[in-house]
């Protein structure tokens, strides 16, 4: 949960940052963005935060595909399927000077991870954006506030913890654009990988 925490605000950081300013995975924003170009007249800038948007419904689409024709039993689970696909389109966004298709393969990439990874340690969470987490921890914390139940504190640490976590992967973006520049985006698959090579651990 940490590693694709920290891979989802890279990403955030590094499209808004190299990527003329566009989030990859802030969909409300570019939405807000979009309908603000759609009202100035501005179409070519209305496309840019166009892109991501329509790329985002496309990565939910093929993560539930790779879901439903995913294979029980298999050696791989679906999931490390998706972070395989995520890496790779990832990893090919770095050397893709044109904006706008760099940002598709990046927002595909992150819709795929958000309807992959849903849930962890009982709460449900979002691994590329804040408003739910920070909602949700919020919750908790009231409930806690309220009836004193460990359990309720417990899940609002974790809701903040991922929170605080999406911030250091931003945080830690921002000074890999200025160091690696367009190349930066390399770090976010690197921890993918990272997270794909733990999944392979049998439970105990």
């Amino acid at each position: 949960m940490v590693l694709i925490t920290l891979s989802g605000g890279l990403q955030d950081a590094y499209s808004y940052l190299v990527r003329g300013h566009v989030f990859a995975n802030a969909q409300t924003g570019n939405i807000v963005l979009l309908s603000a170009s759609l009202m100035e007249g501005s179409w070519e800038r209305a496309l840019s935060y166009a892109i991501p948007v329509l790329s985002f419904i496309l990565g939910i689409l093929i993560a539930c595909m790779i879901h439903k024709y995913s294979t029980d039993g298999h050696h791989v689970h679906w999931r490390q399927s998706v972070i395989a696909l995520e890496t790779v389109l990832l990893t090919a966004s770095a050397f893709i000077s044109a904006d706008a298709v760099a940002n598709a393969m990046i927002s595909t990439a992150c819709a795929m991870q958000v309807q992959a990874f849903r849930k962890g340690h009982g709460i449900s969470y979002a691994s590329t954006m804040c408003i739910g987490n920070l909602r949700g921890g919020t919750e908790k914390l009231a409930l806690f506030l309220q009836d004193g139940r460990k359990e309720d504190l417990k899940a609002a640490g974790s809701y903040f913890l991922v929170i605080l976590v999406f911030a250091l992967g931003a945080a830690a973006g921002s000074i890999a654009v200025k160091l690696f520049g367009q190349l930066s985006i390399l770090f976010s698959p690197l921890l993918l990988l990272i997270s794909f090579l733990i999944m392979l651990r049998k439970p105990e």
